[in-house]
């Protein structure tokens, strides 16, 4: 919303009635905030102005300070803090919780939040409504980083398989709003330019605090300790002040188990193994070698050469910290390397790692893994526990599953890659995910040694690799690439494929050659100025016409009617009236129809 820069169309004092109204506002929109958490907001002996922008924005800001409050519409029905209002009172909104620090990089580029991006603990996804006002966060900082509204239900985000946009984001820590502040901060060290991680200076003030409460947590392991957060990975969702909640420290195993959403301190902490006061005593050559342990794991598990090259960061965050052994959390700080950058240079150093400093980036880039290095060869990788959580159907929800719909885009081996798979070992008469497809041509890469040595993000090709990717691609006379970028390599790769899709509805599933054909909803007059709606498609995401047609008619009170399609398989649903928008979320909603498989086309609107 403030990607441009704030301009002020007019700009006033608020009056006495305004400045009460607008507490009065504030209370009803957000029923967390307290008299003094108002106070906080609105100083009662500071002056409040309102600047008017010709987007119809309004901004109430404190007088020569920082912008508290802008409202979208002018109305107050659409009032929302801004990041500055949440520094100051952080458990204003509830928050979602990033994954990791690095997903911060795409909030506040201006992206949207979307469902993959966001931390889920063990209690699962919390409840709300489309159209809420959330925070974000980052775990390991109570400062939120951005505010904006839900665009669906928890409900409806459950049955979408937690796909999509979760929040829209209205403003951002360093955008326009808040670069127009006079006198503009950042509440700790975990804010960069353009990356929020956890706040450092949390750790050391939760290491005192666990320092000097160690006996009376062992003698009081029933105690009530909710104030207290378990590590980097399960931040409560609407994290209070600093003050008065502090992090876990990151040498220190999780000590808190959730118990009916109260944390309390786990029994017989001394009679388990590697915890509290093993934790105390970890020397830094136990942190080393946990650090290489997990570097290692992640060779062997998650990070494959297609990654390659991957900045530090991201290996960090995406690779290394989830090989960490469970009920630990790895400190970087508190190894001899100190630094991040520092440890992956020694790495390189000893020739486990190819690396190079990217000086635009500022940080360590890794461009290659030497899998015949003693250290890797001599690793013996551990199976990764998966905790499974048990779920039972009741029957009475047993319609609501069979709606749950699933569709995948798998891929057949071409006459063009057959070679390819071929020689790889690979069966060509199988289908393949987009993923599985790119595993085999970087199998294929690795096997004939087609990685350029002098720039390991380019891929040399030969004769059988060239003309899977560009045999009859490319015009006669026209010259053939003689080598591919990384990124490049997997899509051109995968069109060259058969595309199929596989549509999966509860115990049902089918596969179908070509891409999945959208469902058509139009609407149209009949008989002067009544309106019909017609569904036709239907079919192709297993939903029977006629179940489906009496759903709609008690769905909208209304009659509808069923006719086959001439000269093509399948029906056609007629609804009486037009019901176009509302039978789109329709579909979506109830049977899981993604968006982007839905054309609407509405003949009755006035162009």
């Amino acid at each position: 919303m403030f990607k441009k820069s704030v301009e002020a169309k007019s700009q006033q004092r608020l009056s006495g009635a305004d400045r009460k109204k607008l507490k009065r506002t504030i209370k009803e929109r957000f029923p967390n905030a307290s008299d003094s958490d108002l106070d906080t907001l609105i100083p009662p002996k500071v002056e409040i102005t309102v600047s008017k922008h010709p987007n119809r924005v309004l901004i109430y800001s404190l007088e020569g300070g920082w912008p508290m409050f802008f409202d979208v519409d002018s109305r107050g029905t659409s009032i929302f803090p801004t990041v500055f209002a949440l520094w100051k009172v952080p458990h204003l909104l509830p928050a979602f919780i990033l994954k990791g620090g690095e997903v911060s990089r795409y909030v506040i580029g201006g992206a949207d939040l979307m469902f993959p991006g966001i931390s889920i603990d063990s209690e699962g996804l919390p409840e709300f409504l489309a159209g809420e006002t959330w925070a974000v966060k980052v775990p390991g900082n109570p400062a939120p980083i951005a505010v904006g509204s839900t665009c669906m239900s928890s409900s409806e985000a459950l049955k979408a398989g937690l796909r999509g946009k979760a929040l829209k984001i209205n403003h951002h820590y360093r955008d326009a709003l808040w670069e127009s502040a006079e006198g503009r901060y950042v509440p700790n060290d975990g804010f960069l330019e353009d990356v929020v991680f956890e706040d450092p200076s949390l750790s050391t003030t939760s290491q005192q605090f666990e320092l000097s409460h160690a006996d009376a947590a062992n003698h009081n392991s029933d105690a009530d300790n909710g104030e207290l957060e378990a590590g980097m990975d399960g931040p409560d969702a609407s994290y209070p002040d600093s003050s008065t909640k502090m992090q876990a420290n990151p040498n220190i195993a999780q000590q808190v188990t959730t118990d009916l959403g109260d944390l309390k301190v786990m029994e017989n902490v001394q009679s388990d193994k590697g915890i509290v006061e093993d934790q105390h005593t970890l020397s830094v050559e136990d942190i080393d070698a946990l650090l290489d342990k997990c570097l290692l794991q992640a060779f062997y598990t998650t990070l494959k050469d297609k990654d390659l090259p991957i900045a530090g960061s991201t290996l960090w965050a995406n690779h290394i910290l989830p090989c960490r052994p469970p009920g630990t959390v790895l400190d970087i700080k508190k190894s001899s390397h100190k630094k991040l950058s520092k440890w992956l240079q020694s790495k390189s150093s000893e020739g486990l790692i190819s690396s190079k400093e990217d000086k635009y980036k500022k940080e360590v880039m890794v461009l290659a893994v030497n899998r015949k290095h003693l250290d890797y060869t001599s690793f013996k990788p551990e199976k990764q526990q998966v905790e499974k959580t048990e779920q039972t159907v009741d029957p009475a929800n047993e319609a609501d599953i069979n709606r749950m719909m699933e569709v995948v885009e798998i891929y057949k081996p071409s006459v063009h890659v057959n070679p390819i798979f071929t020689s790889v070992g690979a069966d060509t008469r199988q289908l393949y995910s987009a993923s599985e497809a790119s595993e085999v041509v970087f199998a294929y890469v690795e096997k004939e040694n087609l990685v350029r040595p002098t720039n390991k993000s380019v891929v040399v090709l030969d004769a059988i690799l060239c003309d899977s990717l560009f045999k009859g691609a490319i015009k006669k006379g026209s010259t053939y690439p003689s080598e591919i970028h990384k990124k490049d390599l997997a899509p051109t790769f995968i069109s060259r494929m058969q595309a199929h899709h596989q549509v999966t509805r509860g115990k049902e599933s089918v596969v179908r050659k070509g891409g999945l054909k959208p469902l058509q909803i139009m609407t149209e007059r009949r008989q002067g100025n009544k309106k019909v709606t017609k569904l036709s498609g239907m079919e192709s995401f297993l939903i029977d016409a006629e179940p489906l047609a009496s759903e709609l008619q008690k769905k909208f009170a209304c009659s509808t009617s069923i006719t086959e399609l001439p000269g093509k398989k399948g029906y056609e649903i007629l609804v009486q009236g037009g019901v176009i928008d509302v039978l789109a979320r329709y579909l979506v909603e109830q049977y899981g129809i993604p968006k982007k498989y839905i054309e609407v086309l509405d003949k009755t609107a006035r162009k």
